[in-house]
C-alpha cells in the first residue's frame, strides 16, 4: 500500500472518532461505512452483522459495542430526515474490518490499525491498573504505620501491631492466619499484602482506618480492645465481600506488587527517554 494511501487513511480514521461524556472512543457506522469504501449502507449492515455475531461469541453484549441511535441528517436545500445509525466502539469497529472485503485497500489497512488500536488501549487500561493496585497498597502500608503508631501512643508497646494485625487477618480470610495465606499464597518471607489483588488492598485498607477512627475515638488502651476492635472491622469487611461473592481466601494472587512497581518504573522511563528524543 503506498505511502500516500496509508497516510490519508489513517488521517480519515482519526479525525473521525467522537467520544462519550464517559470518555468512551466511538465512530458512526455511517461515516465508517465511507471510510472503509462501502458504496451501499445495506452492504455495509451485512458485515456489521457479522460482526455482532462475533461479537456475541465472544460473550461480549452486542449492545454495549453497536448501540443503535436515531439522527437528523440534511438531505437537500436544508430539508432533514432521520434515520438510523450505530455508534460502534473501537472493539466493534476491529471486528468489523476482520468482517470485511479485505480485497479493499480501506478494509486491509482498518484490519491493523484498529488491531493496533486495540492493543494499544488494551495495555493503557493495563497500566492504569497496576498503578491502581500500587497505590492501593502503599495507601494500605501508610494505614497500617498509622495503626501502629496509634497502638504504640495508647498501649505504649509497640509488639502488639503484630500481633493486632495478624487477628485481622485471620478474621479476613475466613480463620486463615497471615502464615496460612502465605502458604497458600506462596509468599515466601514476604508479606500477604504484596500479593492481594486491588480490591482486597482496598478492603483490607478500609477495615484498618475503621480501626484507626475507633481507637483514637474511643480511647482505647489495652491491646485487647483494639484487636477486637480490628478483628470486627475485618469481619465486617470481609461479609461485605462475600455479599457480593467475593471470597478473599479464595482469590488468586496478584504478581508481586514489586515486581510491578519496577515494570511501571521502567516503562516511565523509557516513555520518558523517547520524549527527549523527539
Amino acid at each position: 500500500m503506498k505511502e500516500d494511501i496509508i497516510y490519508t487513511l489513517t488521517w480519515n480514521f482519526e479525525s473521525c472518532w467522537h467520544e462519550t461524556e464517559d470518555g468512551v472512543e466511538f465512530w458512526f457506522a455511517r461515516d465508517l461505512q465511507h471510510l472503509l469504501w462501502y458504496s451501499k449502507w445495506e452492504n455495509f449492515s451485512n458485515v456489521i452483522s457479522k460482526a455482532k455475531t462475533a461479537c456475541e461469541i465472544s460473550w461480549y453484549d452486542s449492545g454495549d459495542h453497536f448501540p443503535t441511535i436515531r439522527k437528523m441528517v440534511s438531505i437537500w436545500s436544508g430539508a432533514e430526515k432521520e434515520i438510523d445509525d450505530i455508534m460502534l466502539t473501537r472493539y466493534a469497529c476491529y471486528l468489523i474490518a476482520q468482517n470485511g472485503d479485505s480485497s479493499k485497500e480501506a478494509i486491509a489497512f482498518a484490519q491493523t490499525y484498529f488491531a493496533m488500536q486495540t492493543r494499544k488501549a488494551e495495555i493503557i487500561a493495563k497500566r492504569i491498573w497496576e498503578i491502581e493496585r500500587i497505590q492501593a497498597r502503599k495507601k494500605l502500608s501508610e494505614s497500617e504505620k498509622e495503626l501502629s503508631s496509634v497502638i504504640y501512643e495508647q498501649t505504649g508497646w509497640n509488639q502488639n501491631f503484630a500481633l493486632i494485625r495478624s487477628k485481622g487477618d485471620s478474621a479476613f480470610f475466613g480463620g486463615k492466619n497471615t502464615a496460612s495465606m502465605k502458604i497458600t499464597w506462596q509468599t515466601g518471607n514476604k508479606p500477604i499484602a504484596d500479593f492481594m489483588p486491588t480490591i482486597l488492598l482496598k478492603a483490607k485498607d478500609f477495615a484498618t482506618e475503621i480501626t484507626i477512627h475507633n481507637a483514637k475515638d474511643k480511647r482505647m488502651k489495652t491491646e485487647k480492645q483494639i484487636s477486637d476492635e480490628h478483628v470486627t472491622n475485618n469481619t465486617s469487611v470481609r461479609n461485605t465481600l462475600i455479599s457480593r461473592w467475593i471470597v478473599p481466601e479464595k482469590l488468586n494472587p496478584a504478581e508481586d506488587i514489586k515486581k510491578v512497581e519496577r515494570k511501571v518504573e521502567t516503562e516511565k522511563k523509557k516513555h520518558l527517554k523517547n520524549i527527549s528524543q523527539i
